[in-house]
């Protein structure tokens, strides 16, 4: 017998399982199964309700984003990023990294 339920894992890491009568007394084995992660096209959080960083730097009466222009443009970057609409760059070192940055491009 198998019975499969998802849930949401509290920030305290604490489950309640009520588990059903069809399951025999006795012992069992929990496993546990991290939920796919959504599609590449979302750019949204992997989790329900929007990233508190962002819900942080809202305006309460407009809901207007309070970054300034340059932080938008990375975030939304970022983003591209994640969608693989630009391609992301790796780098084999620390060192390799910080040449990047320090170059003119």
């Amino acid at each position: 017998m198998s019975v499969t339920q998802t849930v949401e894992i509290p920030a305290d890491r604490r489950l309640i399982i009520d588990v059903p009568r069809e399951v025999p007394v006795g012992q069992v084995i929990f496993t546990f199964t991290p939920a796919p992660a959504k599609a590449a096209d979302d750019d949204g959080p992997d989790y329900e309700g929007e990233c508190p960083i962002c819900a942080a730097h809202r305006d309460p009466v407009t809901g207007e984003e309070l970054f300034n222009a340059k932080t938008a443009a990375a975030i939304e970057e970022g983003r591209a990023m994640m969608r693989g609409e630009i391609p992301a760059r790796w780098y084999d070192s620390l060192e390799e990294m910080l040449v990047d940055l320090d170059s003119d491009d």
